[in-house]
Order: structure tokens, then C-alpha cells, then sequence
């Protein structure tokens, strides 16, 4: 199959990449579990009779329930089986092979002729196993994937993923199983295993933290940052875990909203002065801190006018149908007057940040927090653990700027649970990233945060502002006043408001059960007055130091989006730009 017609092909981690790569998305055979005896059957063990094991087929990265998987089953699938063959390059011999999957929603096991090589828990972060000694290269082998997904369990993040069968409300259509690229890389026996680049724009350099596969003595890291075909800083050091090394620049180039500059960096892994493993990335050089109740992008105030995009597509459900779709859905976001997207109960994938990155666009990283219960200790041990792994695989990218680990968590028993997750959530967040804030939840019910954010969708602006308008004896507006601790100074957001329902045509109604919040406007003028009434109040009052309007694109029956569902414009977009971007 060519690249031309292997579905999503581009190299899927462009912070970190490799030449010695190959694509495993396209056909696969696939079976659905519903009794969830396929171990009975014997289908982890498919060597010789998958092909008539797994009558079905289906096109990965898709999820079953879109269109562009070819399946599109939209009931719930709780357990299912994917197959396909797996050739390893001859020329890979002598070198780690590792089996990569982009994101496998929710449990995953995953066999090598009938051999299990791991398991993996969490269904919107990258894994990898180590396959080698389970492969022979130059031969072919059998690859079977096992996915659980119970999204009713009340145990697994699951975000905006319907609990009911037909999609209501801001829930929509489940994602099941493979919904990212699916990789085989090889690896240097002594290669990087992964850098953390860490920016600091005051003394104008970065510090890089690297990690490897395998050490020996005399092993060295030479690390290159580049301006073009100008090399800004060279250095290298013995090749050591966790020991940082440090680039410097002379006349830094700032990344930012406008001019969003990316070096260029090598790291080549030398044994004597042989170069054992090469890897190619970026960084920007930003810096992103508070003073008091001010978010400051390079030591400067800056005013936040975000956008919430959920990440759906018609035909992809979570998967966009191309790397060119992610990279457009930002270019909207621009026209319309925003500078950036709290990214909304879904982790996005690393080449939506990586465009972020390229075109100058803000971003709060968020987890799929909806579906667990936030009593539950088995629902809190999933959480951290899938936390961690978005943190750690997103912290590189200059574009992200603050962590939400949680949204409109409200625990109505004795708290306890609730405070100890957000506690946890918000501590371990600063221990892997320390160089941004922290909105532990987004809305309410905060515990520990940096940035303290409330949502309101109430649509006449004489009552916005009044809601909003610090009050002499209860302070600033909060969504629980008698749960919450007291405001405490943080950067106040409105990070949820708006979400003004219209459907243009009586062709664009998605469903019998559309909506939007408040009651529709009856005219087009009418919800340009009320966007502006609403937008005006909050760029009014000067304890606000940034917004979030409820939301990019329509999703399905939710239907107040700036651009209808599939990316068409509802609106005359300069004037909807005017409104947002008013100083």
C-alpha cells in the first residue's frame, strides 16, 4: 500500500522523529466480542486462521463507530479484536523494534503470534512495546490487538462520549479501540528514548533533560540547535538519564501569538565517533507565568480569547480524517478572532499541537475526565495514571500554556475523594511540569489551583454583568460558594460562556434533539446583539483576563458553534471576528 493510500500518513510524533519508520494504519480485520469469550475462542492465538477468525475489516486509525472505518456501528462495543499481518524490514536486524500505538480507547492487549507483549490502560495516550524478541526481521507475523471499553462503567475517563445509546445533550458518538496511528520504529540498541526540553526565555537558552534506551561508558549526547541552516548552539555531553544539558542562544527569536519562531534540533547519540541513533525535533522559546492576577506570555500581560474545541469531525468521530483537517480547524479558529482553545474533554493528538506550534496558537491541555466517578478510588488510580501520560507526552510543545486536568467536577457526598484526586492531580502536574499553571478544574469544583476559572451560560448581558460585577461582601462570581475555597487572587476566566444556538438552514438541522444553551435567538441579528452584549461584558470588567466562548464547530445536536459541523460558515465571519477580538 503507498503512502497515497494509507489513511493518515505522515510521521505521527513530529517532535521526536525518526527515519527508520513504518506505517501499520490501513485494512485490518477486525471481530466484535460481544459475549467476551474471544480468549475462549481462541482468538488471541489467530496464527494461521485470523483472516476467517476476523470477518470483518476495518480502516485503521478509524474507530468503528465512524464512517471512514467503513464499519460505522454506533451501538456500545465493550470488547473487540483487531488482526492484521506485520513485515519487519530485514534491514532492521540488530536494532530494538518497538510496536507503537497512538491511542487505543480504552484497555488494550496486544499479541505477536499468539504471545502476549503488553498491556495498556488509558484510551487517549501514546504506548509502545518492545517487540524484538517476540519478531525476526525480514519475516511475517501475526499482530492481534485486544480492546475493553466499557464506557458505562463509571471507572474510565471517557469525555464527551454518550453513556446512552443515541447521542444527547454535549454528549455525542463513542470512540472505540484504535483512534490513532499505529507505528513499528526501529531503535538503536543505545538510542534516545525520549528529551524533555524545558524554555527559558529570561537567560535564553533550553535545558534538555534526555533519557535512553541502554547506557555504556563513553556513550555521548551531542546535541543542535538550528536557525535554518545556521547553527545557533552545539554541545556535547556523556550520555547520562536525566542529567541536563544546555543550549544557549545569542539574539533569541521569541515564539509567540504572530510570530510563533521554532528552532530546529538534532540529537545524534555517539558511541566513539560513530553516530548510533539520530532524532530530530523543534522547540520555541516562551515563557508562560502569573503575577498576581495576570497570566504574563513573555514577561508580558496577556489577554486570553480562547475558543472551545472538542475535536470531533462528522466522518472521524475523534479522529480527523487528515493531518491537513487538524491544521485547519486552527486557521478557523483564527479567522474567527481567537487566539488559542481550551482543547475540551479530549486529548488531542500530537500533530494537532504540533501545528499549534507552528501557527502561534494557545493552548490549555485538558484530559477526557467525564465518565469517572470522582468517589470511586479505582476510577482515581485510572485517572492519575492516563494524567501522567498526557502530561509527559505534550509538555515539549511552546503552544500549551496550562494544564485543566478536570472539568465541572462536583462530588456531592463528603468530599473527601474529590479533594484528595484534585490535590493529587494539580501536585503531580507541577512535579512533571513546573513551568506552567495549573487549572485543576475547570469551572468548579476547584481545590488547588492556579488560575481560578468559572463558566456561566447565562444569555442576557445586563444579568452577565451583574452575575460578574465583584460583589462588596461575596467577592468575585464562583460557581460554588458554599463548596469552594475562598478566591484567592488567581487569574480570573470566564473559560466556559455563550453557547447561542443557531442552525442557518432547515437543511443543518443535525438531529430532532439539536440545542444550544438559552432559548434561540429569532434572528440572525439577534444573536450577533446578544454574541457582542455578552463578549462586551466580559472585555468590560477588568478583574477578567480572558474568555473562552462555547464553541469552535457544531457537534452533532449541540448546534451553537461559530461554524456548522462540517467546517462550513454560519455566520459573516468578519464580523464575528470583530467581536472577538475587541481590545
Amino acid at each position: 500500500m503507498s503512502d497515497t493510500q494509507i489513511p493518515r500518513p505522515e510521521y505521527p510524533r513530529p517532535q521526536f522523529e525518526r527515519d527508520t519508520w513504518v506505517n501499520l494504519n490501513g485494512t485490518w480485520t477486525c471481530v466484535f466480542d460481544f459475549g467476551k469469550s474471544g480468549h475462549q475462542r481462541g482468538y488471541a492465538a489467530s496464527k494461521g486462521f485470523a483472516d476467517s477468525a476476523f470477518g470483518g475489516e476495518i480502516s485503521v486509525p478509524f474507530c468503528p463507530e465512524s464512517k471512514l472505518s467503513g464499519v460505522q456501528y454506533t451501538d456500545f462495543i465493550e470488547s473487540m479484536w483487531y488482526h492484521r499481518t506485520l513485515e519487519i524490514p530485514a534491514d532492521w536486524a540488530g536494532q530494538r523494534i518497538l510496536l507503537h500505538f497512538g491511542a487505543v480507547d480504552y484497555e488494550s492487549e496486544v499479541f505477536i503470534n499468539g504471545t502476549s507483549v503488553g498491556r495498556h490502560w488509558g484510551g487517549t495516550t501514546a504506548f509502545s512495546f518492545d517487540i524484538t524478541s517476540h519478531v525476526t526481521p525480514g519475516a511475517t507475523h501475526h499482530l492481534v490487538v485486544h480492546v475493553q471499553d466499557e464506557t458505562r462503567s463509571g471507572v474510565q475517563p471517557g469525555g464527551k462520549q454518550c453513556p446512552d445509546y443515541k447521542s444527547r445533550g454535549c454528549h455525542y458518538t463513542r470512540t472505540t479501540g484504535i483512534w490513532q496511528t499505529v507505528w513499528l520504529e526501529a531503535v538503536p540498541q543505545f538510542g534516545l528514548k525520549d528529551v524533555q526540553i524545558v524554555a527559558d526565555l529570561d537567560k535564553a537558552r533550553f535545558v534538555i533533560l534526555p533519557r535512553f534506551y541502554a547506557l555504556k561508558t563513553g556513550l555521548r549526547l551531542r546535541a543542535t540547535l538550528k536557525d535554518g541552516d545556521i547553527t545557533i548552539s552545539q554541545v556535547v555531553v556523556s550520555a547520562i538519564n536525566g542529567i541536563p544539558l544546555e543550549l544557549p542562544i545569542v539574539e533569541p527569536k521569541l515564539w509567540a501569538p504572530g510570530h510563533p519562531f521554532l528552532y530546529d534540533l538534532t540529537f545524534e547519540v555517539l558511541d566513539g565517533d560513530t553516530v548510533v541513533d539520530t532524532v530530530t525535533g523543534y522547540a520555541g522559546l516562551r515563557k508562560v507565568h502569573i503575577e498576581g492576577n495576570q497570566i504574563f506570555l513573555n514577561n508580558e500581560p496577556f489577554y486570553l480569547r480562547l475558543v472551545l474545541d472538542q475535536g470531533f469531525y462528522p466522518d472521524g468521530i475523534w479522529t480527523a480524517p487528515t493531518d491537513e483537517a487538524l491544521k485547519y480547524d486552527i486557521e478557523l479558529s483564527l479567522a474567527a478572532g481567537f487566539n488559542g482553545a481550551r482543547l475540551h474533554q479530549k486529548v488531542f493528538e500530537p500533530r494537532f499541537h504540533y501545528w499549534a506550534d507552528r501557527l502561534g496558537y494557545l493552548t490549555w491541555g485538558e484530559s477526557s475526565s467525564w465518565g469517572i466517578d470522582v468517589k470511586d478510588v479505582v476510577s482515581a488510580r485510572n485517572f492519575i495514571t492516563e494524567w501522567r501520560e498526557i502530561v509527559m507526552r505534550d509538555r515539549n510543545h511552546p503552544s500549551i500554556i496550562a494544564w485543566t486536568p478536570f472539568n465541572e467536577t462536583h462530588d456531592v457526598g463528603d468530599r473527601r475523594q474529590h479533594h484528595r484526586l484534585h490535590s493529587d492531580a494539580a501536585q503531580l502536574t507541577r512535579d512533571l511540569d513546573p513551568t506552567r499553571p495549573v487549572n485543576d478544574a475547570s469551572g468548579y469544583v476547584h481545590v488547588d489551583t492556579d488560575i481560578w476559572t468559572v463558566h456561566t451560560y447565562q444569555q442576557d448581558p445586563d444579568l452577565l454583568r451583574q452575575q460578574l460585577t465583584p460583589d462588596p461582601e461575596k467577592g468575585l462570581f464562583r460557581n460554588f460558594f458554599d463548596i469552594e475555597p475562598e478566591y484567592s487572587g488567581q487569574p480570573y476566566i470566564v473559560d466556559e460562556y455563550g453557547g447561542i444556538k443557531w442552525i442557518p438552514r432547515e437543511d443543518l438541522v443535525y438531529a430532532d434533539n439539536s440545542w444550544g444553551y438559552g432559548d434561540d435567538p429569532k434572528t440572525l441579528e439577534e444573536f450577533y446583539i446578544r454574541l457582542e452584549g455578552l463578549t462586551d461584558v466580559i472585555l468590560g470588567l477588568d478583574h477578567i483576563c480572558g474568555f473562552c466562548y462555547t464553541q469552535l464547530t457544531d457537534i452533532e445536536q449541540e448546534q451553537n458553534g461559530i461554524y456548522n459541523y462540517d467546517r462550513s460558515e454560519k455566520f459573516d465571519m468578519e464580523r464575528i471576528k470583530r467581536i472577538f477580538s475587541k481590545s
